[in-house]
């Protein structure tokens, strides 16, 4: 009997990553889904239910080393053969000048989007490695080589996951194991609504006058890299919407 292949997904509470669990979900993956709020995790985990697959939710802190090894190393036998595993877990939080940013943000960013994109891949990679094939697909965006004021951080931790994404291919090549990063720009999600601690005008001011992508867009994107013929890999990607060229040059509508 032919089993289907598993996709992890970090992050999938919202945004890039809950339409990506979707979407793998929808052609026939199953699924584990992880994440900090556990009632958005049970809520997925009833609408996955719909694609006919099995779906298992870890939830946890992907800033908790503790946390991440344990729900990886005590994974039942079954779903420790990770075909995917999407490293979407990430944030911005706050904007503003390097001379009086909040040092808590900065934390917040970095122990997210670096040290937890790390200790996810730490754990996960081994299996992978133990069975010679695998694709980690690690969610950077252009902020990580296009650099804007009040980004520093931010765009610091992002630049960070861009080069890790290269390292982690090189690292990996001889495992057999492809790495894509994924490099989005402006996509309306919960994104803007945490940078900006819950101001929704704040947020909502960010996409004024354009047509951003939506979070359906990023995972239709994650897809298409994860199921490419197994002789050649995306290494990196780079989407915008039609009215973004860079992360400062936008064709606002009137």
């Amino acid at each position: 009997m032919l089993m289907n292949k598993i996709a992890m997904i970090t992050g999938a509470t919202a945004g890039f990553g809950r339409a990506a669990a979707k979407k793998f979900a929808e052609n026939g993956y199953d699924v584990i889904i992880t994440g900090r709020r556990k009632e958005l995790l049970a809520r997925l985990e009833k609408e996955l239910a719909v694609f006919k697959v099995k779906t298992l939710s870890l939830d946890f802190d992907v800033r908790n080393r503790n946390e991440v090894e344990t729900s990886v190393n005590n994974l039942p036998e079954e779903w420790k053969n990770i075909d995917i595993l999407v490293n979407n877990a990430g944030l911005a939080s706050g904007l503003s000048h390097i001379d009086t940013g909040d040092i808590d943000d900065w934390d917040k960013m970095i122990d997210t989007n670096i040290k937890g994109l790390l200790y996810v891949t730490r754990a996960v990679a081994p299996l992978m490695v133990a069975r010679g094939s695998g694709h980690i697909i690690n969610i950077s965006s252009i902020a990580g080589t296009d650099i804007y004021e009040n980004g520093n951080v931010y765009c610091a931790s992002k630049s960070a996951v861009t080069t890790l994404s290269k390292a982690m291919r090189i690292d990996l090549l001889k495992h057999n194991i492809k790495v894509t990063n994924v490099a989005p720009g402006m996509a309306e999600t919960e994104f803007s609504i945490v940078r900006f601690k819950g101001d929704k005008e704040k947020a909502k001011a960010v996409y004024r006058g354009m047509d951003p992508m939506t979070a359906e867009d990023v995972a239709e994107i994650i897809y298409y890299c994860a199921s490419l013929p197994p002789h050649f890999c995306i290494n990196h990607i780079e989407i915008t919407p039609t009215r973004q060229a860079s992360a400062s040059n936008l064709n606002r509508m009137a």
